[in-house]
């Protein structure tokens, strides 16, 4: 005799159920796949346990493509099928079991590229989830490198103004040296030439030796001029008679 037809009915032992429900799960998936590469079909498979955790198969990378063919068939039969004119409230409620579930989608990606719920995944997936984030990671570091070339080249325009700054105040310092020192030796210059009027003043001198030449003062008068050497006897005899 063959064997009775199962009647199909909730697991009531917890880790019975599953145990079944790996099984099948796994099941399920290899078929999923077997059925998208011998027959060349698309293939979406969402599978959401008692917990809420989900297992997914997708024959395309995308399954977001699948998803979105599905929708726009379905609500093209519904459109089809349904009257010319129907509530406001049925498009918006279409409308909002789209975007739910197009949220949940991004969510479980989201969560995905953080590295979380990787279990379900299969290497095809995973491999697709890699490849997504290697090109992320390029575009942030490009990014970045952009950044800090930026910022060196600003850096460097900085460098080179302050340098040109330092320079021009380098040279009025040398400026101003160089005249404090001529201003230094005209100074010097004049004493030099007060010292020699008030000399001259007080003692009248006979003669005048400039180098080499002779300047006579017969009428006792005061003579200014630049005087190199200067050389008088009247002046040497008199200080050696007051000592």
């Amino acid at each position: 005799m063959g064997r009775g037809r199962v009647q199909l009915k909730r697991i009531e032992n917890k880790i019975n159920r599953q145990v079944t429900f790996s099984k099948r799960r796994s099941g399920l998936l290899k078929k999923a796949h077997e059925i998208s590469v011998l027959c060349d079909a698309e293939v979406a498979l969402i599978v959401f346990s008692n917990k809420g955790k989900l297992f997914e198969f997708s024959s395309d990378p995308c399954m977001e493509r699948i998803l979105e063919r599905y929708e726009r068939y379905s609500y093209a039969e519904r459109q089809l099928v349904a009257n010319d004119i129907q509530p406001q409230n049925e498009n918006w409620t279409l409308e909002h079991a789209k975007l739910k579930a197009r949220l949940e989608v991004l969510q479980r990606n989201q969560r995905n590229f953080m590295g979380e719920e990787l279990d379900g995944l299969s290497i095809k997936e995973l491999q697709n989830l890699e490849h997504q984030l290697d090109s992320a990671l390029k575009h942030i570091r490009s990014r970045k490198n952009q950044l800090m070339y930026e910022s060196i080249s600003e850096l460097n325009k900085k460098d080179k103004a302050l340098q040109e700054q330092n320079n021009l105040l380098a040279k009025k310092i040398k400026e101003k040296e160089k005249a404090l020192v001529q201003q230094a030796q005209m100074e010097q210059q004049n004493d030099d030439m007060d010292l020699a009027s008030s000399v001259l003043i007080a003692q009248p001198m006979e003669t005048l030796n400039i180098r080499g030449g002779s300047v006579l003062n017969n009428n006792g008068g005061v003579i200014v001029a630049m005087i190199i050497v200067i050389r008088w006897r009247r002046v040497e005899d008199d200080m050696e008679g007051g000592l």
